[in-house]
């Protein structure tokens, strides 16, 4: 199993972690083998054993994901929600947001992604984690600057917040078109965040440096980046625009989770 860790987040007491990435799981085929994400095409039973696998290396049973929709919603969790974990569960009738926030311990809150920068954030003093899903459209939505409010309002300070990104496509791989660029008004600040592709009129854009300018901006000093590319390193994680650009039929997930222990 591949799980990478942040050492800021590693630091702070009674926090356990991990970005995993696709291997030490039991799909196969295109998912093949740790994906974790129920709304994929997936054998539902794979996809089971696969977040039971992640839920135990985090030493918890209880583990959380979402229906992710690009928004800037974020929901505070107080109890863990079963999500297809039984055949008679419909895995689609889950809580629709992409963060959420919690103090209760034992339950690790669960990002999906495959290319979206995933966020892992704790202050470990006052006992409260949160969980981001920042794609493009979320993190330009405010995604990030929710969660850190939804921790404020669970006592957490926003100068002793320490917050991760986790592996998610790269600079390199990420060509937007100038519609794209347009919606950031990159004529201004945001102008640093994208660099003239090799075709006219297209960029590529940088998707972990925007999301840790938005911690900045949000008042989190204390950030890590794994700099890991998600589309380049096709053996250790799942990519949705590699997925897309080789016309398969569908992508696994990665996940990533903190949980209070």
């Amino acid at each position: 199993m591949l799980i990478l860790h942040a050492e800021n987040l590693s630091n702070q007491s009674g926090i356990v972690h991990g970005f995993f990435g696709r291997k030490g799981g039991v799909s196969a085929g295109l998912y093949e083998s740790l994906n974790c994400g129920p709304g994929s095409n997936d054998s539902r039973a794979a996809v089971i054993e696969n977040r039971r696998r992640a839920a135990d290396a985090l030493g918890t049973a209880a583990l959380v994901t979402l229906g992710q929709i690009h928004s800037a919603h974020v929901l505070t969790v107080t109890a863990p929600w079963r999500l297809g974990e039984t055949p008679a569960e419909d895995p689609k009738h889950i809580p629709l947001a992409d963060a959420m926030v919690t103090k209760t311990r034992g339950i690790a809150l669960g990002i999906l992604s495959a290319d979206c920068a995933p966020v892992l954030l704790a202050d470990g003093a006052a006992g409260v984690i949160g969980a981001a899903h920042a794609g493009w459209k979320g993190a330009l939505g405010g995604v990030i600057e929710a969660t850190v409010a939804a921790m404020e309002k669970l006592g957490a300070r926003r100068a002793r917040i320490a917050a991760a990104i986790g592996p998610c496509i790269s600079q390199a791989n990420y060509e937007v078109g100038a519609e794209f660029r347009a919606r950031f008004a990159a004529g201004g600040a945001n102008a640093r965040f994208f660099q003239p592709a090799s075709r006219a009129a297209h960029y590529q854009f940088d998707l972990e440096a925007f999301t840790a300018d938005r911690l900045n901006l949000a008042g989190v000093d204390n950030v890590s980046r794994q700099n890991v590319c998600t589309y380049a390193h096709e053996a250790e994680f799942y990519s949705f625009r590699r997925a897309t650009h080789r016309g398969e039929a569908d992508y696994g997930r990665e996940l990533s989770a903190i949980v209070l222990a």
